[in-house]
């Protein structure tokens, strides 16, 4: 049946009165859908399946979200633009709980103009437009999105070519044309620094078509495997991942990169995809379909599971771990791969417990079950509804600005109490290893170079030490010879000088401890289950919060006695984002 419309205001109304006034679990989920023919896009409330929005572009449009949600891009290739719309759904993390905010979209202000504006790639929250007809990339933070921003940062190739970049640190990421026939595609990646100086080599990546990031990896298709590019020491290294031997000829040329679990799955021939590990020796697994594939996205919700749609009208659901096809549904009548590449045909995303497939020729939304695979209805849509994503989540809701700002300064200061280190026991919970997760490095090194200094300089102004001092104390706590952790999943990577030591850890519940001065703190312990043989029996997190919460750093304790690690409280190896500068851990550790 087809939804009524109804205007944004009372579409964003309708969804909050969904939820108690008070502080109460709610659940929002957008769907933005770009028309295949028509130049607008229109968002719908998925658990409604009522349209919030219709916002008219230049052209029709392809359809990005950022990491976070907050903001949708609009890439309209034959108006040379792209378009900024705020999706209304944004989360604010309390440590103990998560709050949503939920507000009609917008349109932010922000538009990046250019010629045929092709690759759009977001990393660490910085999005890179490439534009083919000028070969420059314009580059932007999602900070400057939401408020509007029109000042980008521009690095530019040799000549214009059907290229990409990524936004990585300090650096970009750039793709090297092809200068004897530029209308070919790229040859390679090279690095660049702030200043847009070449550093290094190019890395050779014949055919270069198709980008993604898995947990801290991002990799790049080639015409001969993948470039594999990592952090380390300041600067991306990449390596290159030969296709195996096993595989028929091929190649991928669209990857998308998994949610919880670190792997990549790309396109390898019309009726192929492909699961890629890189930091597997045997790397890839092919997956042979019925017939040619449609489209293909990956799971952000339940991390073993991809789906693919293909040309018969069949929506398969891919289990990661087992590499094969765990199930299949008839949804639509026939896609034929025949024909223009742009033609309109069914793409999916997935939000909440439903993935959702479009149906350009018919002019609906599938909805599907995740948990069944089982059809669960459908959304009428008008026009031909094509690319779509999804944002939004669950979070504590609360009544009124005035209510949320006195909720905002009642937290403010319970966890400016439980950073301090006095809580209720009550007021602890189990925690999750994907509280860590992500790659860390050691501020150790900055410590031994001096980059620390100001920070032991602004202790002593108000603590109870003198700068050389305070060094001293941090030289025990911080000392360590692990650079850097990769925490994935339930793997943890530990890197002594490059070397890697990698184990699988499970929940052994966490520990209180009370210090001298009378504060506490809590130890969150995880006991290793399999792996390399030296890697540590048990882990140790302390980061100041006491329940579920992503740490923005922590020091960490390992060992293989339980008990002795625990007694363990002079020295407390730390770490912070690798994605972090040391001038910005330098602000984060003044700032407390």
């Amino acid at each position: 049946m087809k939804p009524v419309w109804m205007p944004a205001a009372a579409a964003a109304l309708a969804l909050a009165l969904s939820a108690n006034a008070s502080a109460e679990e709610m659940t929002a989920w957008r769907l933005f859908i770009a028309d295949q023919e028509s130049a607008r896009v229109i968002v719908l409330d998925a658990i409604a399946g009522e349209p919030v929005e219709t916002f008219e572009v230049e052209s029709p449009a392809a359809l990005y979200r950022s990491e976070s949600g907050r903001v949708v891009f609009a890439r309209q290739g034959e108006a040379g633009l792209v378009t900024a719309i705020s999706s209304g759904i944004s989360f604010d993390d309390h440590g103990d709980h998560g709050d949503i905010d939920v507000e009609a979209p917008k349109l932010t202000g922000t538009e990046i103009a250019g010629d045929k504006p092709s690759h759009f790639v977001e990393h660490d929250g910085v999005f890179a437009a490439f534009f083919d007809g000028e070969g420059v990339a314009r580059i932007v933070s999602e900070k400057a999105v939401l408020e509007g921003g029109s000042q980008f940062r521009e690095v530019k190739t040799d000549v214009p070519h059907h290229g990409v970049a990524v936004a990585y640190g300090s650096h970009v990421l750039l793709s090297e044309p092809n200068r004897e026939n530029p209308d070919e595609l790229p040859v390679g990646i090279r690095v660049v620094d702030e200043a847009g100086a070449q550093v290094g080599d190019v890395h050779a990546c014949p055919d270069l078509h198709g980008e993604a990031s898995s947990g801290d990896i991002l990799a790049f298709a080639c015409a001969t495997g993948l470039l594999v590019v990592t952090h380390e020491g300041g600067m991306p290294q990449i390596r290159h991942l030969p296709y195996a031997d096993s595989l028929p000829d091929g190649k991928s040329t669209t990857l998308a990169g998994g949610r919880g679990l670190q792997y990549f799955l790309g396109n390898y021939g019309a009726d192929e995809v492909v699961l890629i590990d890189p930091m597997e020796s045997d790397a890839f697994r092919l997956i042979e379909l019925p017939t040619r594939r449609v489209h293909f996205a990956v799971d952000p919700i339940r991390a073993r599971f991809a789906y693919v749609f293909t040309e018969d009208g069949q929506l398969h659901q891919v289990d990661v771990i087992k590499g094969g096809i765990a199930n299949s549904l008839g949804l639509t009548g026939p896609y034929s791969m025949d024909g223009h590449w742009s033609d309109p045909r069914p793409r999916i995303a997935v939000a909440g417990d439903n993935i959702y497939v479009t149906d350009p020729l018919n002019g609906v939304v599938h909805s599907v079950a995740a948990a069944s695979f089982q059809k669960a209805g459908e959304i009428a849509v008008e026009g031909k509804p094509y690319n779509i994503v999804a944002v939004g989540g669950s979070g504590e809701a609360h009544e009124g600005e005035e209510a949320h700002d006195d909720h905002d300064h009642a937290h403010d200061h319970d966890a400016d109490q439980i950073y301090k280190g006095y809580f209720e026991d009550d007021q602890i919970r189990e925690r999750a290893l994907s509280d860590w997760e992500g790659d860390w490095q050691s501020v150790y090194p900055y410590l031994q170079d001096g980059t620390l200094d100001p920070v032991m300089e602004h202790k002593a102004q108000t603590g109870d030490k003198t700068a050389a001092e305070y060094e001293a104390y941090y030289e025990v706590g911080y000392k360590t010879d692990v650079e850097r952790i990769v925490i994935d999943g339930d793997t943890v990577t530990f890197f002594n000088n490059g070397q890697p030591l990698r184990a699988r850890y499970a929940s052994d519940g966490y520990e209180i401890l009370t210090y001298k001065k009378g504060n506490r703190g809590v130890r969150f312990i995880f006991e290793k289950t399999e792996g390399d043989e030296a890697a540590p029996q048990y882990i140790q997190f302390s980061d100041h919060k006491i329940a579920p919460a992503d740490a923005d750093h922590y020091h960490l304790y390992w060992g293989d006695d339980r008990a002795a690690l625990l007694e363990e409280v002079t020295n407390w190896p730390t770490y912070y984002p690798s994605s972090l500068s040391a001038e910005d851990i330098v602000d984060e550790m003044m700032a407390h």
